[in-house]
């Protein structure tokens, strides 16, 4: 018997709709100007880079993505799953991609000659300078729209800033790095800022980290914080979601506005409940 077609396979999901409902986002309209941070706490929030990656370059924008936690491949394969690849953004000219695993070990192991011709943005780890001005310069260099740019707005993703401190960096270089791409990139080029940080809500001996987060925190338009749960582990309930809303900085209300969900992480898609309301526990 002749062979039948196979079925076309379903098409991608148009990344975390659940959560773009969630946030009143649309890639067909993103918003301009905004400060976002991710932070997680005893959990692993880069399920929330992951949509904004996608989010972006399915919305139109230029994206510099400061990769400082996995490689180019790793992103690549969640966002292929999202529907996105990186490759193709890349060979457009629409994502520019700091691969801080590869520029750490050229910095370490690398040609010095080869590495005063090209300077790494992440050249503070050789300790010849103290500040992050060479990556704020490279930011810049990325999101400067040229005359032939026909991009949406300019974005910058960092996953994750924990690690600058990591490396060596002090947090007042942090947040001065931070200051300053808030002052291009949001107010001058209207675009957005997405910044993933890891925080310890206890009593943290990291306290550099801690100030940093708590910094941030303070001048975000939004900030979204992943949290596992307090019981532990659960098959159907990956964490809990907090979004905050930061309406006192926009309207001069007393209070922000905060939502709090819980969530489960698939293949290709992350479900969204209010507290209790798990599939499992219905």
């Amino acid at each position: 018997p002749p062979l039948r077609a196979l079925p076309p396979p379903p098409p991608p999901p148009a990344m975390f709709v659940e959560l773009n409902e969630l946030l009143g986002a649309s890639p067909q309209r993103p918003e301009t100007g905004k400060f976002t941070l991710l932070r997680d706490t005893r959990t692993d929030g880069s399920f929330l880079v992951h949509h904004f990656l996608s989010f972006y370059l399915r919305a139109g924008c230029k994206v510099c993505f400061v990769a400082l936690l996995q490689s180019f491949s790793h992103y690549n394969i969640v966002a292929q799953k999202l529907g996105v690849s990186l490759t193709a953004a890349k060979e457009r000219g629409q994502l520019v991609f700091l691969e801080g695993l590869k520029s750490c070990l050229h910095l370490w192991f690398g040609d010095e000659e080869e590495q005063s011709e090209h300077p790494s943005p992440l050249q503070f780890i050789s300790g010849s300078t103290s500040n992050l001005k060479a990556l704020f310069d490279f930011v810049q260099t990325s999101l400067t729209p040229s005359g032939s740019d026909s991009w949406k707005g300019p974005v910058l993703l960092v996953d994750d800033l924990s690690v600058l401190l990591s490396l060596g960096a002090a947090p007042v270089a942090v947040l001065d790095f931070i200051h300053y791409c808030r002052v291009t990139v949001c107010s001058q080029l209207k675009g957005n800022i997405v910044v993933l940080v890891h925080s310890n809500e206890e009593e943290s001996e990291d306290e550099e980290n801690e100030l940093v987060v708590n910094s941030l925190c303070h001048h975000s338009d939004l900030i979204l914080w992943a949290e596992g749960l307090a019981t532990g582990v659960c098959k159907d309930v990956h964490g809990q979601i907090k979004i905050i809303k930061r309406v006192s900085l926009e309207l001069g209300a007393e209070q922000d506005l905060i939502q709090i969900y819980q969530y489960k992480i698939q293949d290709r898609n992350v479900t969204f409940f209010a507290r209790g309301l798990s599939a499992a526990v219905l």
